[in-house]
């Protein structure tokens, strides 16, 4: 099965090949329109590097790229499925042990799958939906039980989809917006405007309100009062990349516009800062001849707007094959934000990490990776370290960021 998209006539290209998908995580109206003058006015450059080393760890017993991690309860981190580095769909499982800095063999998932999501519920278990099957996209669902080690099949989604989000409610439920269910072997693949909850207690999945808009790539998070908000991504309407952003009301059910991005951008990552606004950070720029992004910017859910902030010392994200997202950002435990990895706008992976101070609204540099990559996860342990795993160069290849070290 081959998958391919082609944006507006460029030479931006998301190919997938192989029974291949690109992995996504955790996804109106037009709303403002992108301003690259305001996007440099807030450009930062460090003059020192902070604190912070990389050691190697463990390297995973499958090597995978477009594959899920998940922190379980008990500290450990769960990696499923994926495809291998011959491009075949995974259903292997695997534990890392932070105690061990060891991988070990869990029980596989029933079903192959890659560009999944997956989602830790309120009792321990992991919920893994949809994806890239062998057949085509995956409506199944199953359950991961890190008691037993074992799946179990869950009730299957309405709509078969890869490229969406899954987003934990207050309530416990899933909420999973967005992606892609059709297309395949089209060039352009329309994105889906619906969205569905998955309800742990019943095992079951129930249609919910449409997104406003239709949209792939994207990010979805949960803001503090227990709304979601989705921004960017892939539009429904031919080549579209969006500055648009919309927010889900859990008690009412449906969505509603909420100021768009100043700069469209999808394969971009989204975190939830301690103050309770959003960094959105880098991706792939509404403007194909601008390609990779260093910009970033606020959204503050109290005024429903978004306001510049300092861009990254370094444009990354946008690639040949940009994944959703090709870097990674982690709220550490002091507040910051590791931004790490990631595409050059040429395609080639970075290796270079930056933190950001919501604090003083302004990045540093922090030690490089061992490894240049790209489309890997970053997984924030209990004791504060940043696991990283797989993609680009050494697929198989673990490290870990200590933010308390010296680099």
């Amino acid at each position: 099965m081959q998958f391919g998209r082609a944006f507006a006539g460029t030479a931006l290209l998301l190919a997938v090949s192989g029974c291949a998908a690109a992995s996504p995580p955790a996804s109106s109206s037009i709303g403002a329109a992108a301003s690259s003058s305001a996007s440099a006015s807030a450009s930062s450059t460090p003059a020192e590097q902070a604190a912070g080393s990389w050691t190697a760890t463990g390297t995973m017993i499958e090597a995978r790229s477009h594959y899920t991690a998940t922190l379980l309860a008990g500290g450990k981190v769960l990696v499923t499925g994926g495809n291998s580095s011959s491009g075949d769909l995974l259903r292997s499982a695997e534990l890392y042990d932070p105690g061990t800095g060891s991988w070990t063999v869990t029980g596989s998932m029933i079903e192959a799958r890659g560009s999944h999501t997956a989602t830790r519920l309120p009792d321990g278990t992991v919920l893994v939906a949809g994806g890239d099957g062998s057949s085509g996209l995956l409506a199944s669902a199953e359950l991961y039980d890190p008691v037993s080690g074992t799946w179990t099949a869950t009730a299957g989604m309405i709509e078969a989809r890869f490229y969406h989000t899954a987003t934990r409610l207050p309530d416990g439920k899933v909420l999973v917006a967005g992606g892609v269910a059709a297309g395949i072997g089209e060039e352009i693949p329309p994105a889906l405007a619906s969205a569905e909850l998955y309800d742990p207690t019943t095992g079951t999945w129930t249609a919910t309100d449409n997104m406003v808009e239709g949209r792939s790539a994207h990010t979805a998070t949960l803001l503090p009062d227990g709304s979601v908000l989705a921004a960017g991504g892939h539009g429904t309407a031919g080549s579209a990349l969006l500055e648009s952003a919309e927010l889900y009301d859990p008690g009412s059910g449906s969505w509603s516009a909420t100021d768009g991005m100043i700069d469209g951008r999808l394969a971009h990552t989204a975190t939830l800062l301690p103050d309770g606004t959003v960094l959105v950070a880098g991706g792939v720029s509404l403007s194909f001849e601008i390609g990779a992004l260093a910009s970033a910017e606020l959204y503050d859910p109290v005024s429903g707007t978004w306001t510049a902030t300092a861009s990254m010392p370094e444009a990354r994200s946008g690639s040949a094959t940009p994944l959703p997202s090709a870097h990674t950002a982690t709220l550490l435990l002091d507040g910051t934000v590791l931004v790490a990895g990631g595409y050059t706008g040429e395609g080639g992976a970075l290796a270079s990490a930056e933190l950001y101070d919501p604090r003083s609204g302004s990045w540093t540099t922090t030690a490089s990776m061992i490894e240049a990559r790209g489309g890997y996860t970053a997984t924030l342990l209990l004791d504060g370290r940043v696991l990283v795993a797989g993609e680009s160069g050494a697929p198989g290849s673990a490290e870990l960021y200590d933010p308390g070290s010296g680099s």
